[in-house]
């Protein structure tokens, strides 16, 4: 699914424009992108899952390209954990 076609979708079950629920979804994007950037780097929404930030240590690796050894520097990523309810609806299971 596209973003254009979660904007319809959401305009339509929520009974709203498109541009209203493209801004209802500019709005939850930023909040979830302001709130991983914080110190404490969770956010859980019941229904949907937990967005978490985890910490990467450095690492070796080889560049594909020269077959070199480098050091990958340690990094933040932002991981998505389902929470149980979407898992079984993805499943199938009620």
């Amino acid at each position: 699914m596209t973003k254009p076609q979660l904007v319809a979708r959401i305009a339509k079950s929520a009974g709203i424009t498109r541009k209203a629920a493209a801004a209802v979804l500019a709005a939850v994007t930023r909040e979830v992108r302001e709130a991983l950037s914080d110190e404490k780097g969770k956010i859980r929404i019941s229904e949907l899952g937990t967005f978490k930030v985890i910490e990467l240590a450095p690492r070796r690796g080889v560049n594909p390209r020269t077959g070199q050894e480098m050091t990958i520097p340690a990094m933040k990523l932002p991981r998505f954990y389902p929470a149980k309810s979407l898992k079984h609806a993805v499943q199938g299971m009620k």
